[in-house]
């Protein structure tokens, strides 16, 4: 499966943006997938994870209640929608594939990822 990012961009305090993750291979859907960040001089973090079947998610306490992960299997998509963002949201967003097939818990561990799409940056500023 090979990941492609988009919909970075810069937005001012409280606005919104959608990333999308478009996969491509047939087997996307076996396969949980993760949104990570990377702010400067910081280390990587996952924001938001979904489980293979969509039936599950996780979300970080910094963007729980703001952040929403979602999936179309049949269009072979992961998505990131980001509400009310704030200046600390202010970084690189990578999507990333689970090692596992059909993994039967939330991939909610680094370790637990081992394909990685490009960054695409996303700047909260006024």
């Amino acid at each position: 499966v090979q990941l492609q990012a988009s919909g970075g961009g810069l937005v001012q305090p409280g606005g919104s943006l959608r990333l999308s993750c478009a996969a491509s291979g047939s087997t996307f859907s076996h396969y949980g997938m993760g949104w990570f960040r990377q702010a400067p001089g910081k280390e990587r973090e996952l924001v938001a994870a979904i489980k293979w079947s969509g039936t599950s998610t996780y979300y970080s306490d910094s963007v729980k209640g703001r952040f929403t992960i979602s999936r179309d299997n049949a269009k072979n998509t992961v998505y990131l929608q980001m509400n009310s963002l704030k200046p600390e949201d202010t970084a690189v967003y990578y999507c990333a594939a689970s090692k596992k097939l059909f993994q039967s818990s939330i991939p909610t561990n680094g370790g637990d990822y081992n394909n990685w799409g490009q960054g695409t940056l996303v700047t909260v500023s006024s």
